[in-house]
C-alpha cells in the first residue's frame, strides 16, 4: 500500500490500547514519516517514550486537562445521559442500572438529575437537551494549554481515539472553539452500547465494523449526517504480522512453561467491573489437585490493570501456575504503554494457548482469530455470587456480548465444575465450535486481514483532505 500524507491532522491517544493500534499495526507504515502530529499521554517516560521515539512519528505530550466542575457541567452531562437512556432504552445500560452499576458513585445532586432527564426523554426533548449540553461543555476551557497549542498548530482536523474517556474531549473542546473539526474513532466493540455518551457531535466517525456503524446511527442519530468510515479492528493487525510470530517451542519456555504440555490461558478483565480473580484462584486450585490432568495455567492480567497483587495471590501454586506481566505496575493507566516485546508476548499468548478462559471479554476474539477454544464464565466467581444477575444479563441481553454468547463459538460455563468440563472437552477436541468462533470474529471485527490500521490511516487522510468541508460543517453547528 502506498504511503500517504496526513496534511496536518492531529491524532490524540490517551491509552495503551490505542497506542498499540497506531504503533503496532499497518497504520504505522501507511503514511510519510514526520507528517502527522500526535499527542500522547504515554510518550514522556518508560516504555511509552521508547515506543514513540522508535516510531519515527512526530509526537508531543498530551496537554493537561482538568475535570469539569461538579456543577452545573456534570449535572447537565448526566441529565443528557438519562434523557437518552430513557429515549433509547439501551439494553446494556438498562442492565447496569438495574444492578446499581451506573449510579453507585454518583452524589445525590447527580442522582437528582434522573427525573428531569427521564422527563426530557419521555416528551422527546433529548436532542434539545444534548445541544444545550454540547454548548455548555464546549464553552468551559478544561485545557488552556491545549487551546494555546492548537491555536499555534492549526491542524486540519483533530482525531480522538478515545472519545469516551475523560482526557481527549477536553482537547476536542479547545479545537471546537477554534473552529477545528474533530473526528471520533470508536476504539472498541462495546463502547457505543455500554459507555457514557460522547460529549460532542463530531464531524466524522471511524468504526470497526458495519455492526458498529449501525449502533452508532441508533445511539447517535445526528451521526447520520456525518461521514462514517468502517476500517476493521487495527489492534488485530499484529495477529497477522509474521514479524511478531514465535514458535510454540520458542515462546512458552520464555515464560517458564513447557511447550510439550497443554497451556490454559486464564485472562482477567478489569477489577473495577467484576472480581474475576476468584475464578482464577479456584481454577488454579483445581489444576493443582490434578482435576484437569497434566495442564499448565497462565494467568494473564488486563494490560491496563496489571498489578503486583496477582503475584501475591498466585505465588503459592507452584511452577504450573504462572502470572504473566502485561503492563507497568505503579504507573497511571493513561501513562502506560506496551513495547514491541509486549506485543510479541500478547499475540503469541493467544496463538499458542490450548484453551482460553475469561468472563465476557474481548480476549474471546483474540483467541478466536487463532481458532483457539474459549470458555467464558456465565456465573459470578466471587463468594456469594453478588453479581449473578448482572452476569446473567451480560450473556442474555447486553448488546455487544449476547451475540457472542449465542454464536455457538463459546462454551458458557454455568459453574466451576462446568468450567473444568469445558476446558477438558476442548483439550480433547480443539476443533469443536470452530464455525461459531469464526462467526464471532466476523461480527465484531468484520474482515481481519492485517490492513485495518492502514485503512484507519487512509480514513484520517480522507478527513484531512476534506477539512474545508468539515470546517464549513463545524461552523454551522
Amino acid at each position: 500500500m502506498t504511503k500517504i500524507s496526513f496534511s496536518g491532522a492531529l491524532t490524540l491517544s490517551s491509552s495503551l490500547l490505542t497506542d498499540r493500534m497506531l504503533l503496532h499495526s499497518s497504520f504505522r507504515s501507511a503514511f510519510d514519516d514526520g507528517v502527522g502530529v500526535f499527542w500522547a499521554t504515554s510518550c514522556t517516560d518508560g516504555q511509552g517514550r521508547q515506543a514513540w521515539a522508535g516510531s519515527g512519528l512526530c509526537v508531543e505530550p498530551m496537554p493537561g486537562v482538568s475535570e469539569f466542575p461538579a456543577k452545573p457541567h456534570n449535572l447537565v452531562r448526566r441529565m443528557n445521559e438519562f434523557a437518552w437512556d430513557t429515549k433509547l432504552r439501551p439494553p446494556s445500560r438498562e442492565s447496569m442500572n438495574r444492578h446499581g452499576r451506573l449510579e453507585r458513585s454518583f452524589g445525590w445532586h447527580t442522582r437528582a438529575m434522573r427525573y428531569p432527564g427521564w422527563l426530557a426523554g419521555k416528551v422527546g426533548l433529548e436532542s434539545a437537551v444534548e445541544r444545550r449540553a454540547w454548548r455548555l461543555l464546549e464553552a468551559f476551557d478544561r485545557s488552556p494549554e491545549a487551546t494555546d497549542r492548537l491555536a499555534a498548530l492549526q491542524p486540519s482536523v483533530v482525531v480522538s481515539t478515545n472519545p469516551f474517556w475523560a482526557i481527549e474531549p477536553g482537547v476536542v473542546a479547545s479545537g471546537r472553539r477554534l473552529g477545528i473539526p474533530s473526528v471520533a474513532f470508536v476504539p472498541s466493540w462495546d463502547n457505543i452500547t455500554t459507555k457514557s455518551r460522547m460529549l460532542f457531535d463530531h464531524d466524522g466517525y471511524v468504526v470497526w465494523s458495519e455492526q458498529a456503524r449501525s449502533e452508532l446511527l441508533r445511539y447517535y442519530p445526528h451521526a447520520a449526517t456525518k461521514p462514517i468510515r468502517v476500517v476493521g479492528a487495527p489492534q488485530f493487525d499484529a495477529f497477522l504480522d509474521p514479524i511478531v510470530e514465535r514458535s510454540r517451542a520458542e515462546f512458552w519456555p520464555a515464560l517458564g512453561l513447557d511447550p510439550s504440555r497443554p497451556v490454559v490461558v486464564y485472562a482477567l478483565g478489569s477489577p473495577n467491573f467484576l472480581a474475576e480473580h476468584y475464578g482464577a484462584q479456584d481454577f488454579a486450585v483445581r489444576v493443582a489437585r490434578g482435576e484437569l490432568g497434566d495442564v499448565q495455567v497462565l494467568i494473564r492480567p488486563h494490560p491496563i490493570h496489571d498489578s503486583d497483587d496477582l503475584e501475591r495471590l498466585f505465588g503459592g501454586f507452584g511452577p504450573d501456575v504462572v502470572v504473566q506481566r502485561t503492563g507497568e505496575p505503579g504507573k497511571a493507566v493513561a501513562d502506560r504503554a506496551q513495547s514491541g516485546d509486549d506485543i510479541v508476548e500478547w499475540v503469541n499468548t493467544f496463538r499458542h494457548a490450548d484453551v482460553v478462559v475469561n468472563l465476557a471479554s474481548t480476549v474471546t476474539i483474540d483467541a478466536a482469530i487463532f481458532d483457539r477454544p474459549v470458555v467464558s464464565l456465565a456465573f459470578d466467581p466471587a463468594p456469594g455470587r453478588p453479581q449473578a444477575g448482572l452476569i446473567r444479563d451480560l450473556n442474555a441481553v447486553w448488546s455487544h456480548w449476547s451475540p457472542i454468547a449465542r454464536s455457538g463459538g463459546v462454551w458458557l460455563a454455568e459453574d466451576f465444575d462446568d468450567l473444568v468440563l469445558g476446558v477438558r472437552t476442548y483439550l480433547d477436541d480443539p476443533a469443536l465450535h470452530r464455525a461459531g468462533r469464526a462467526r464471532a470474529v466476523e461480527w465484531v471485527c468484520g474482515e481481519v486481514d492485517g490492513k485495518a490500521g492502514a485503512r484507519l490511516a487512509e480514513a484520517i487522510q480522507g478527513f484531512s483532505t476534506d477539512s474545508a468541508a468539515l470546517r464549513a460543517a463545524a461552523a454551522r453547528r
